[in-house]
């Protein structure tokens, strides 16, 4: 689910996997591990989530 959504946000933006990685976790291969199956607990899905949501806010402010 959170991938999917990562996914989504990633077409959107066109940023790339590695910088929303970063930007999102400190962890510029977490979209490339999640791909690969990995399961992110519950304070990660919040911290990418938060990420996204408020995306365009920090883009505006600027």
């Amino acid at each position: 689910m959170l991938l999917r959504k990562i996914e989504s946000f990633l077409r959107q933006t066109g940023m790339s996997v590695t910088k929303f990685g970063r930007l999102a976790a400190h962890d510029p291969r977490l979209v490339g591990d999640l791909r690969n199956g990995r399961e992110p607990r519950s304070r990660m899905v919040e911290r990418v989530e938060h990420f996204m949501n408020n995306f365009g806010e920090n883009v505006h402010a600027a």
